[in-house]
C-alpha cells in the first residue's frame, strides 16, 4: 500500500506523466501516442542514470505546461527530446491499459478538424 502512494504522489508531482499496464507489467511514463492498434510510450522506468532522469522530467513539464498536450513530446520538442528514443517502448492496444494520467492520440487530434460554413451574401432588392 506504501508503494501505491509513492506512485501516487508521484505522479500527481509530475501530471504528464501516465501508468500503463500491459500484461502483467506496469510502466511509468509519457505516452507519446495511442492508436487502434499500437501504443508507444516513453518509459521513465528504463533511465538509469539521474541526469537523464532530471531531463525527462524537465522537458515533460515544459511540454506539458507550454503546449496545447494533444501533439506528441517527440513532435513539439524534436531533436532536445532525440536522447530518449531508445526508452521508446511500442505494445499492442489489446494488452495495454493507462491506469492513470494523460493519453495523446493523433487519431483524436485528425478527427477534431474544424468544419467551415459557407455563408452567401443576398443583395435585397426594393
Amino acid at each position: 500500500m506504501e508503494l501505491e502512494t509513492e506512485i501516487k504522489e508521484f505522479l500527481d508531482k509530475f501530471p504528464f506523466l501516465s501508468l500503463c499496464r500491459y500484461g502483467t507489467n506496469e510502466y511509468i511514463g509519457i505516452v507519446q501516442n495511442v492508436g487502434n492498434n499500437i501504443a508507444s510510450i516513453y518509459v521513465y522506468n528504463k533511465l538509469k542514470e539521474k541526469d537523464e532522469k532530471r531531463l525527462f522530467l524537465d522537458l515533460g513539464e515544459e511540454w506539458w505546461w507550454e503546449s496545447n498536450r494533444t501533439i506528441p513530446i517527440n513532435i513539439i520538442l524534436g531533436s532536445r527530446w532525440a536522447p530518449f528514443k531508445p526508452i521508446l517502448s511500442t505494445f499492442t492496444i489489446k494488452d495495454f491499459e493507462i491506469l492513470y494520467g494523460p493519453t495523446i492520440s493523433l487519431q483524436d487530434v485528425m478527427q477534431k478538424r474544424v468544419k467551415r460554413r459557407q455563408i452567401q451574401l443576398i443583395r435585397k432588392t426594393n
